[in-house]
Parts: structure tokens; sequence; C-alpha cells
């Protein structure tokens, strides 16, 4: 008996410990567990995002706008004579060059009037020559008392008038000779005729409310005319050139250069108007027409631009959340240009180089933690997909 409780007493103390190993494993396995959950959970509760770096802008941009396509040199040709078109040599898509004859004008009245005026001039000749001999003849008189100094006065008068009266004579057939020249309609400057207004037989007048005989244009060189909007205008230089492009001719630019501008904005439309020339000597292009103006243009050093999934709107502007290197947020304001759809320009707020979070969340705060996507443990291989279904 003495024998048998010594060994009950150490079986029962073993049994204590191991059941304390037991129970201290156990306690252990559980806390490491629960510590575990806790880091998985804090861990899951950390939204994961992705970025994006934003895109310099390139150090040329094309500008696309519409124009307007001019001729060089245009004009409508008018009558400075009246009278009847005796005839006209030149229709439309005649081909002239400068001085030669258009039409002519048929002017019975002024032909009737330059042949009055050259004989007022005649007769103004014939009176002025007896006049100044007779003047001339009483002023010798004079010398020797033979006429009083009043008669003498009178002749001298008398002569001066009559040479007057020859130089108005003068003016005279001069005006209506220049009115004969009017009769020969004669082109301007080397052009088109694009429009004739007048046939043989019909009656023009000269002066107020005349209407155009032809109109003619100069087209082997063009101009080309631009509004520019406001906040283009200071990218434009002297040497700023522009491809054309016209619905006639798919796929294929015409060059063309600034010549000038305006030097001022429109009030109503805040645009600028500046004018490109084309050569067209070998006249493909037609004037009077539209045309796509495509411009390359300076842009901003400091120009990015982003996707318009980028952007958060608040109440105190348009913010981008950037990701540090320590996976904290930062929300900053940026100052936007222009909207190009999927894409917008950012003027100011980011640096190159900066990773800009897409689609963030609308209730992310400053300094809130977050981590990259590519950074997400990859899920076991028989976890469930989207459907439910195991792989």
């Amino acid at each position: 008996m003495s024998t048998s409780k010594p060994k009950t007493k150490l079986k029962l103390f073993l049994f204590l410990i191991v059941c304390a190993v037991i129970a201290a494993y156990g306690i252990t396995i559980r806390a490491r567990a629960e510590r575990e959950l806790k880091q998985d959970t804090e861990s899951s509760a950390i939204p994961y995002v992705t970025v994006i770096q934003p895109k310099v802008a390139s150090n040329g941009e094309e500008l696309i706008l519409p124009g307007r396509v001019e001729a060089w040199h245009e004009a409508s040709i008018y009558a400075r004579t009246s009278g009847y078109i005796g005839a006209w040599t030149t229709d439309i898509g005649s081909h002239v060059k400068t001085g030669d004859v258009l039409a002519t004008i048929e002017t019975p009245e002024i032909d009737a009037q330059l042949r009055q005026a050259q004989a007022n001039l005649a007769t103004a000749v014939a009176n002025n020559t007896l006049a100044q001999s007779t003047a001339k003849r009483w002023t010798d008189l004079l010398k020797t008392d033979s006429v009083t100094k009043q008669e003498s006065d009178e002749k001298t008068s008398d002569a001066m008038a009559k040479a007057a009266d020859v130089a108005a004579a003068q003016a005279n057939l001069d005006h209506l000779t220049e009115l004969e020249s009017f009769k020969r309609i004669t082109a301007p400057f080397d052009g088109v005729i694009t429009a004739r207004n007048i046939d043989t037989g019909a009656l023009v007048n000269a002066g107020a409310g005349a209407e155009e005989l032809f109109h003619i244009v100069e087209k082997d060189k063009l101009r080309v005319y631009v509004e520019v909007p406001q906040n283009y205008t200071q990218r434009l230089t002297a040497d700023t050139t522009a491809e054309l492009h016209f619905a006639e001719y798919p796929g294929r630019g015409f060059p063309a250069k600034m010549s000038r501008n305006a030097s001022a904005l429109d009030a109503s439309t805040r645009t600028l108007r500046v004018e490109f020339s084309v050569d067209n000597s070998s006249e493909e292009l037609l004037p009077g027409g539209y045309t796509e103006v495509h411009m390359k243009v300076a842009t901003q050093a400091s120009t990015m631009r982003l996707p318009v999934n980028t952007l958060l709107y608040r109440v105190d502007g348009v913010l981008v959340a950037i990701l540090d290197k320590d996976g904290a947020a930062h929300l900053k304001p940026v100052t936007l240009g222009r909207d190009f759809g999927t894409e917008v320009e950012v003027t100011a707020g980011i640096d190159a180089g900066e990773s800009v979070i897409v689609n963030p969340a609308d209730s992310l705060v400053d300094g809130q933690k977050l981590r990259l996507a590519e950074q997400a443990p990859p899920k076991p291989a028989d976890a469930p997909d989207a459907k439910g279904d195991k792989k």
C-alpha cells in the first residue's frame, strides 16, 4: 500500500503537467490565430488601387480649325460710262491678262458730246487768238496815247477771259475723251472671269446703282482665313505652318504658310483672324470654298494629360489623388485646360512621375492608406470564382 501511493501521485502530477502543456499550447495557438485574423482583417480593410503616370504633352500639337478660301485678288467690274453693250469678248472661265478687252460699250450721246466739245475748243482757240492779237495792238497804241488806258485794260482782260475759255473747253474735252476710253471694259489684273452679267444690246449705267458687269479673280495664289481661339493666340509664331485638307482631295494635304494676323480679337467671338497663303499655280484649288486647316502649334512645357476617370469633383474644386511611396493617398487640386473627351489637359497641380490613382473612391480622404493592385495576394487554386464554382 505504501508503495502504490507515491506512484499514483506521480501519475497524477504527470497528467496535470500534460494537461497544462496542452492547455498552454491551445491558448498559444488561439492567440496566434486571433492575431493573424486581426492582421488579415486590418489588411483586407486597406483598399487596392491602380495608378498611372500623367502623360507629358509633346512639344508640338495639331490644331484643326475650319478655314475660308479666297482668291488673292478679286474684283467686281462696273461700267464707268453709260450706254449699250456693243459686244463682249470673254465669258466665265476665261483666263485674261491685264488690259485685255472684256466688252465694248456703244455711247452715242457721249460721242456727240465729244464732237461738240471739240468744236467748242476750236471756237475758243479762235476767239482767244483774236483776243490776244487785239490786246497786243491796243497795248502798243497805248504807248503813243492813241487809245485810253481804260480801253487797253478792257482788251487785255478780254484776252485773259478768252484764254480761260480755251482752258475750260480743253478740260471738258479731256473729260469726255476719258469717258470715251471707258467704252472699252478691260481686265484690271491677270485672272479668271467667274461671272458675266451682260449681253449684247443690254443697257448699262454708270454711277450709283450700277450693276456688276464681270467678276474676276486671281487664283494662282490663294488666301485662307482662319479664326483662332483666344487661348491659342500666344502659340502662333511667324513660322507657323499649316496643311489644308479638302473633301474633294481625300488623303491629300496642301501646304500653307501664315502671312499675317489681325493683331486684335473679334469682340463677339473672342477669336483672332489669321491669314495663310497658298501656292495654287496648278489651279487645283478653287477660291470661295471650305477647308480644314491643320496647324502645328507649340504646347506649354508644364502641360500634362490625364484620363477623366482620375478626377475627383469636390466642393473645393477638381482634385486628383496621388499615392506616395508609403502607400498614403494625398489629394491635390489641379487646374484643367482643354477637354479631349477621354482625356483632359492639366495645366497646373501635378508633376511628371507622380502616381495618380485611377477611379478614386468618392469617400477617399487625405492620408488614407492604400495598396497597389499588383500587391494583392493571388487567389488559391481551389478558391471559388465569381460564379461560385471552384477552379
